[in-house]
């Protein structure tokens, strides 16, 4: 029973990182039609940024928390205007630019940092106890906020404007300038979206797992994973992929060694796109 639970809360945790990261890269994939293999990399830096600002200037953690979301959501407007708004029309050289990004960031902070594995401290240290159920108190602030956040999402796409406007953008970008719609600035919103929330469960993950300068690799096949499962264009699918990818990513190691959870991850993702080409919920991709 304890391992049961464990896992579950595991998989929940693991589910709404999946879930948040997903989203983003989701956002940017649908309006500008981008796969943004710096995804990762941005996850990886706003991790070490809230490491900086709370370990290194000895900031409250929360703070560091919040400025690091903001100084990476900042960094999202320099991206979307000058890496990819000037090859939109040129998917290649907006791939090649995303590589860019990717060897730039790591090796930045692994020049300057080094490639040693660290740790950030909790937000919440301690264990949370309800009967004969313990959990990690860490583990239950990131599923929370991750709660939190993907309702908050839900809601600005589906009942917003500008959320609207990303939408219509995601299903015809040419229609959408048509009816008056600014294209370029809705990009920059969702990069902007995609790029804070990327910060923040960096941070977040950071406090449960360790940290180097290659921690995005992982979560970015995560990501395209639970894209291409809930299928390319579906917002809403992301909740379903993200709840499968992080409970069989919880279940799986247990049952089996690690890298054979990996690989029937990975085949059960296959099968279930052999059986629905569109994904859960999207549209094919070829």
């Amino acid at each position: 029973m304890d391992t049961i639970i464990t896992c579950t809360v595991n998989g929940l945790v693991l589910s709404a990182i999946y879930i948040l990261v997903a989203l983003g890269f989701s956002l940017q994939l649908s309006i500008m039609g981008i796969f943004n293999f710096a995804h990762g990399a941005i996850y990886m830096i706003g991790a070490y940024i809230t490491y900086g600002l709370s370990v290194g200037l000895g900031l409250n953690p929360w703070v560091s928390l919040l400025l690091s979301v903001i100084l990476v959501g900042a960094f999202g407007l320099f991206v979307e205007r000058f890496c990819f708004r000037p090859f939109q029309s040129k998917i290649t050289r907006m791939i090649v630019m995303a590589i860019a990004l990717i060897l730039i960031l790591q090796t930045a902070v692994e020049v300057t940092l080094g490639g040693v594995t660290r740790a950030l401290p909790a937000f919440v240290p301690g264990i949370l106890r309800v009967g004969f159920i313990s959990v990690d108190a860490e583990r239950v602030l990131t599923f929370c906020i991750g709660a939190v956040l993907l309702v908050a999402m839900t809601y600005l796409i589906q009942r917003t404007q500008i959320g609207q406007q990303m939408l219509a953008v995601a299903q015809d970008a040419e229609g959408a300038a048509l009816q008056g719609i600014d294209t370029h600035r809705t990009a920059a919103i969702a990069t902007v979206i995609a790029c804070a929330t990327a910060a923040l469960s960096g941070s977040l993950m950071a406090t449960i797992f360790s940290m180097n300068p290659f921690m995005g690799d992982n979560i970015l096949l995560k990501a395209i994973q639970v894209t291409i499962l809930s299928g390319i264009g579906s917002i809403g699918g992301i909740l379903a992929g993200g709840l499968i990818m992080g409970l069989l990513n919880a279940f799986l190691p247990v049952l089996t060694e690690a890298s054979i959870g990996e690989l029937i991850t990975i085949l059960i993702v296959i099968l279930i796109l052999l059986i629905r080409p569109k994904g859960l919920f999207g549209y094919e991709l070829f």
